[in-house]
């Protein structure tokens, strides 16, 4: 052997020696900062994501955690297959492609006139919807409300969670949630392994979390999106009706608007808490079905499944700022309100671009699933004291710009 391949197998076992240590010290680093900071849902999160080859959570986590399942209807309503045959165009398919979609339909009235898939996603599949799941618990909400089992949507959340009852904590309503004005201290982050969501997501302890925030701000004044908002709304719709959260769910929503497949709700735990901020698996089509009765006003074959009044109320967005600081446009009662266009667009949304969008004045239903999604309009740093600016551009602030093109796609085909 030459010295020089004597000196390059030294470099070697050198450097994996220096690799190996290093990882050891990361190892017991993370395991020392898990076990003294207590954020034991770590250990969940590292398991699901990078010991996978992911970067954070996916559509298809179903089987990673703990679920209920709600059983689909008994009479399931059939859509009317079109019969005049749509097609995306090229620069549309690439588009599709790029953000990952795995679904995209599109309903008019009772027909469904375009559907297409990608990869092994089909039409039995079932997906996370992520935070279109605060919509379908909003909806709930209203008709707990109808039913006398909630008194008001200015019901103090203290009646129905005790930790709620003193303090700055008394004066937070059932509105307030609703509207993403608690002006709690819930840490919103989508890619913080150490914020509230992440602990809400893969943590064990739903109730506790949502239960140990602190007031930071008056309730009522400022929109600031918080899922720990929807968590409460969760817990408070089962104190005030006795009812499991799932059970409740299929009782006054699933089984009646002829839903054709189960459906998933992640719990915290076996047989613990539906993560109501997030979480609820189901098919594209049914997704369409639940989107049709938003359409509808919470009507469903001729009945009023969620108050009208609700419904009305639901999409009014109140007089109150953004963190923008410019007037909320875009947010109702755990509903997105999308006016920037020619006709309003109501829509229910989650993380990775999972969409219901009802389009009233079209009679039009559009779902999109998939992994990716565009960043929400954002103002440009120059343009933040342009008054002239703002006006022009305030009602499409904080909506994803790939809203638009599925709108103007699903247009396109009722034309």
């Amino acid at each position: 052997m030459s010295k020089n391949q004597s000196k390059l197998r030294k470099l070697i076992r050198k450097f994996i020696r220096i690799t190996l240590f290093t990882l050891l010290f990361l190892v017991i680093s993370v395991n020392l900062f898990i076990i003294l900071s207590g954020r034991f849902y770590l250990y969940k999160g590292i398991a699901s994501t990078y010991l996978k080859g992911k970067t954070g959570p996916g559509i298809y986590d179903k089987d990673v955690f703990a679920y209920s399942t709600i059983k689909h209807s008994d009479e399931v309503f059939k859509w009317k297959e079109s019969k005049q045959r749509f097609s995306l165009t090229s620069d549309e398919t690439k588009f599709m492609e790029n953000l990952q979609t795995s679904s995209f339909l599109v309903f008019q009235g009772d027909s469904l006139i375009f559907e297409k898939y990608w990869g092994e996603h089909q039409k039995e599949t079932v997906s996370n919807c992520f935070s279109a799941t605060k919509t379908f618990v909003s909806l709930l909400v209203g008709i707990a409300i109808e039913e006398g089992k909630i008194k008001s949507l200015d019901e103090p959340v203290g009646t129905y969670i005790p930790e709620f009852k003193e303090g700055e904590k008394s004066k937070i309503t059932v509105r307030h949630l609703l509207l993403m004005s608690s002006g709690l201290d819930w840490e919103e982050s989508g890619k913080n392994p150490l914020s509230d969501n992440a602990e809400s997501y893969y943590g064990t302890d739903l109730y506790g979390l949502v239960t140990s925030q602190k007031v930071i701000e008056k309730p009522g004044v400022r929109f600031n999106y918080q899922s720990g908002n929807s968590q409460l709304l969760g817990f408070i719709i089962e104190k005030a009706t006795g009812a499991d959260l799932s059970d409740y769910a299929y009782n006054k929503i699933w089984s009646k608007i002829g839903t054709e497949h189960d459906a998933y709700w992640s719990l915290d735990k076996e047989k613990g808490a539906e993560k109501a901020f997030c979480c609820l698996y189901g098919t594209s089509r049914d997704f369409g079905r639940l989107g049709k009765m938003i359409l509808q006003e919470g009507k469903w074959n001729g009945k009023q499944i969620v108050p009208l009044w609700y419904m009305k109320e639901m999409v009014k967005t109140p007089a109150m700022k953004t963190n923008e600081g410019v007037p909320n446009y875009r947010y109702g009662l755990h509903i997105w309100t999308f006016t920037g266009g020619a006709t309003p667009v109501y829509y229910c949304r989650g993380i990775l671009g999972q969409y219901i969008l009802s389009i009233p004045s079209k009679n039009l239903v559009i779902v999109r699933t998939g992994s990716k999604r565009t960043p929400d309009f954002v103002l440009p740093e120059k343009m933040k004291n342009d008054a002239v600016y703002l006006k022009k551009y305030e009602r499409i602030l904080g909506h994803p710009t790939d809203i638009i093109r599925y709108i103007s796609i699903g247009k396109r085909m009722t034309r």
